[in-house]
């Protein structure tokens, strides 16, 4: 009974340590190493290789190295096989504090200053206080869930959205599609953290800006797919939107030649709002293996039903 780890050699490194110590029982390789690969029970994988049924045709669990799993090819992956997300603490402090950064640059004009610099300007504006703004994250999951709740302890009104009512201490909850446009109404930053789904996809286009107000700002750090990405820049350019933040892309990264790379009204971070750490994301599959050999139920476990 194997775990094969597929990702990258400074990540393994740290995993192969992490199992040495913990379940020296387990014999551990990285791919493409795989050793006998009747034995591979378990597999820890960004992105799995093609064929995994005939390749590993006694896999019984799938742990994605990500908070989600739209970079698997779920069509790829036997039935019967458990998929397992990451639900790891520094991917949600890691949100935490992208959101923050991004929503007080908007807040306090920092992205007009950066403009600003650029064109030899000196002209600042009075600061207003973070209760006149009004924050809507999509998504009130495991990441969005605590972003609103930091947000409320800062003082914005905050609202969230999610496909099934959520509550949040001190946030205006909003679910479902019948109540997407009153969310979206009442929401002058509107942070999109759902998972990627097919009913997701695409989430973020003009229909959705048009029922923002007028010179929202747009912080877009769930997935590039969820942008239609032909419709950003008239919203930015005709006002409907101020401001774009943008940690995600399709394709990744955008080739040189994308107009989003010169546009003045958005920022592009390289898909680094949050991410595992390696020590503590093999502690989390050590602890989600520990439970799943006693027969209890592991975190993360995916509805493949709902992709998510």
């Amino acid at each position: 009974m194997s775990l094969v780890f597929h990702h990258t050699p400074e990540r393994a490194a740290v995993w192969r340590e992490k199992f040495a110590h913990a379940r020296p029982d387990i014999p551990f390789h990285v791919w493409p190493e795989t050793g006998p690969k009747e034995d591979v029970r378990y597999l820890a994988a960004w992105q799995t290789p093609d064929d995994l049924g005939t390749l590993f045709p006694n896999l019984e669990v799938l742990f994605s190295l990500g908070a989600g799993i739209d970079q698997l090819n779920l069509a790829n992956i036997p039935p019967g096989v458990q998929i397992i997300r990451m639900v790891e603490n520094s991917l949600v402090e890691g949100m935490i504090e992208y959101v923050l950064w991004a929503v007080f640059s908007f807040h306090r004009d920092m992205f007009r200053y950066a403009r600003q610099q650029r064109e030899h300007v000196w002209n600042g504006s009075h600061n207003r206080p973070a209760r006149l703004y009004r924050v809507g994250v999509m998504g009130m999951g495991e990441l969005g869930s605590p972003v609103l709740e930091k947000l409320v302890a800062l003082g914005y009104e905050c609202r969230g959205w999610s496909r099934s009512r959520r509550e949040v201490a001190g946030v205006t909850s909003f679910a479902g599609e019948a109540e997407l446009g009153d969310f979206l109404a009442q929401t002058d930053i509107l942070v999109c953290l759902v998972p990627l789904t097919e009913a997701t996809r695409g989430i973020l286009n003009r229909d959705l800006f048009e029922k923002l107000p007028k010179g929202a700002c747009l912080i877009n750090c769930g997935r590039g797919g969820h942008l239609v990405q032909d419709d950003l820049i008239p919203a930015l350019d005709s006002g409907q939107l101020s401001q774009a933040v943008l940690d995600v892309a399709t394709p990744e990264p955008l080739p040189p030649e994308h107009p989003f790379w010169d546009h003045p009204r958005i920022f592009l971070t390289p898909h680094i709002a949050s991410a595992a750490q390696s020590d503590s994301a093999a502690e989390v599959v050590l602890a989600n293996l520990r439970r799943y050999e006693a027969g209890e139920s592991m975190t993360g476990v995916i509805d493949t039903g709902r992709g998510y």
